[in-house]
């Protein structure tokens, strides 16, 4: 585990955190992430994070779902168990296209949730540090990575000078672990 010290700001609106984030990045403080109560357009493009590649992945169990309905249905219909339906011959391709698209959806859909949930460590189990009880009810709030070559009462007060209603410094674990909310968190089992 990675216990690390961030300094958080916490915002009550989104016009003030977009020249915070840009003021951040340009003084080169690692911003770690922003935690919002709703998704805000162009927050990932301020934060400097390229476009997702869910989509792509999205191709690819979609490929999957294409070819499992296409291949077990022509080895079951021309392999297995080929039965004559009225005369139709056994590899009838035009046939299989409705169940065919359902695979392609069925694994695309199942595939896509899965990868993001992953990705988003939003899994069943998984526990991430709360920087502030309001970060999914009304507030913005912004964690800022700080190191041993950063002052972090500057970083304070950097923060501070953007906007920010609320400060701190908190010791956390820096992604995710399995665990229940109710237990205390690791690092604090370290005594820390």
């Amino acid at each position: 585990m990675a216990i690390k010290k961030f300094a958080v700001a916490c915002y009550d609106d989104e016009a003030v955190l977009f020249p915070a984030v840009a003021k951040v990045r340009h003084s080169g403080y690692k911003l770690h992430d922003i935690y919002t109560p709703f998704a805000v357009h162009g927050l990932d493009n301020a934060m400097g994070h390229k476009e997702s590649d869910l989509h792509i992945a999205g191709f690819i169990f979609g490929l999957c779902g294409t070819s499992t309905a296409v291949g077990f249905i022509s080895w079951i219909l021309t392999g297995d168990w080929p039965i004559n339906f009225g005369g139709k011959p056994h590899f009838a391709l035009p046939a299989w296209i409705p169940i065919t698209f359902e695979l392609t959806v069925l694994f695309a859909a199942v595939g896509m949730t899965m990868t993001f949930c992953y990705l988003n460590q939003i899994m069943p189990g998984v526990k991430k540090h709360v920087f502030h009880p309001r970060q999914s009810d009304d507030y913005f709030v912004m964690a800022v990575e700080l190191n041993e070559h950063v002052n972090e009462n500057d970083v304070v007060n950097f923060l501070k000078e953007t906007g920010a209603k609320e400060t701190s410094v908190q010791i956390a674990e820096d992604s995710w672990w399995y665990g229940r909310f109710d237990k205390t968190e690791p690092y604090q089992l370290l005594g820390q």
